[in-house]
């Protein structure tokens, strides 16, 4: 049996060879007429699930599949392991000599004057930096959906679709400035047997415009002067309601904020994002419906409302592993008479490379709408969906 296992990996080895030329002992042959030895690397790649661990090398991927023949079939066979000849070391001692040359001086040769031309056409080729990024994403999935009764937009618990789409332009001209912009659109739709009056109405409505000029103060800080601008598609309904609950422009936000921008990034790239701190902002709100102007902190009758105050906004992706991310929103903004937070986190389990499954979670703060008996100014909403993912 010996003898036949040894046949099989020479013929593996010599098929392998054949078409080589045999100037010179190969010295990749070794491992087969030495004592039998257990090489790690064999076993390693045999047992790896990486796809690209294979050799360029026929011969040596020969031998190795020769070897773990044997492994696998004549394990009795293997007179030794790969550590044991690590631990007993080399079977020769290298002799340093030194190295004596023998330097034959020649007689010295001018080199020899090539005639150019005073006037040689020379063409240089600058290439233009690239200062602007450009980069998206979007999806299309379907979801269940939970919506608290008081949510300041309206909507209600229940299974639909919703698609989004994430845009964003950033320049860097290499010398302290930046200018980051991000447009982001949502828009969901929903059919709920039990509304009689809506044959579809919206649950998840949204157009956020977002754009930060920055002046590098150090390393990672910026000072910055951010805008941020949002609204909705369409109509904010609720189930057996005939009222309108928000729209476009109503409300509308208008914030500038002046401060400091830092910039997160771990040593791994994991995590990424970044946090604004602006000790003076301006809010402003306007309402073009006016039946719903009290409802967004506006006195009756009036269209828009303009505050002063402080504003806090981050923006934060960590990536856990290869397959989940987490992508968290912070924004407040407070004033004397009002404060408004918002958190809104996306869990996002990559399937494959179009296909993932999200997990929406957004709590609210808002003491300038209307009370709820049981939530108070606190508001939530939820959803989770699976669909198409696209990122380009």
């Amino acid at each position: 049996m010996r003898k036949v296992a040894f046949i099989f990996a020479a013929f593996l080895v010599l098929s392998a060879s054949a078409a080589e030329p045999k100037d010179t002992i190969d010295g990749r042959y070794f491992r087969l007429f030495a004592p039998t030895t257990f090489y790690h690397n064999i076993a390693n790649k045999s047992l790896s699930i990486e796809p690209d661990q294979t050799s360029d090398d026929p011969v040596a991927e020969a031998i190795d599949a020769a070897l773990l023949h044997i492994y696998l079939n004549r394990p009795d066979l293997v007179n030794t392991t790969e550590t044991e000849l690590q631990e007993t070391g080399n079977v020769r001692a290298d002799v340093n000599q030194p190295i004596k040359n023998q330097v034959k001086l020649v007689e010295k040769v001018e080199s020899p004057v090539i005639d150019m031309p005073d006037d040689v056409p020379t063409e240089i080729m600058i290439q233009k930096p690239k200062f602007w990024t450009k980069k998206g994403d979007g999806y299309l999935q379907f979801m269940q959906n939970f919506v608290s009764d008081n949510w300041y937009k309206g909507g209600e618990s229940n299974y639909s679709m919703v698609g989004a789409l994430t845009l964003e332009a950033n320049y860097d001209n290499r010398n302290k400035w930046k200018w980051d912009n991000k447009l982001e659109m949502k828009l969901g739709f929903m059919h709920t047997r039990s509304d009689s009056v809506h044959k579809f109405k919206s649950n998840e409505d949204l157009i956020r415009y977002t754009s930060k000029v920055g002046l590098e103060a150090a390393k990672n800080w910026y000072y910055t002067l951010q805008l941020l601008a949002y609204t909705q598609f369409t109509r904010g309904l609720k189930a057996n309601d005939l009222n309108t609950y928000s729209d476009f422009m109503s409300p509308f936000n208008l914030n500038l904020g002046l401060g400091m921008d830092y910039k997160v990034a771990t040593k791994d790239k994991r995590l990424t994002g970044t946090v604004n701190l602006s000790p003076l902002a301006v809010n402003y709100r306007y309402v073009d419906r006016l039946d719903l102007a009290t409802s967004y902190g506006l006195d009756e009758g009036n269209h828009s409302l303009v505050d002063f105050g402080s504003q806090v906004t981050a923006d934060v992706t960590w990536k856990i592993n290869d397959v989940v991310s987490w992508k968290s929103r912070l924004y407040a903004f407070s004033s004397y008479k009002r404060a408004e937070i918002e958190w809104e986190n996306t869990f996002t389990l990559r399937v494959s490379k179009y296909i993932s499954a999200n997990l929406f979670l957004f709590p609210r703060f808002d003491d300038s709408g209307v009370k709820d008996d049981d939530l108070g100014y606190l508001q939530f909403k939820e959803y989770s969906s699976i669909g198409f993912t696209y990122g380009f």
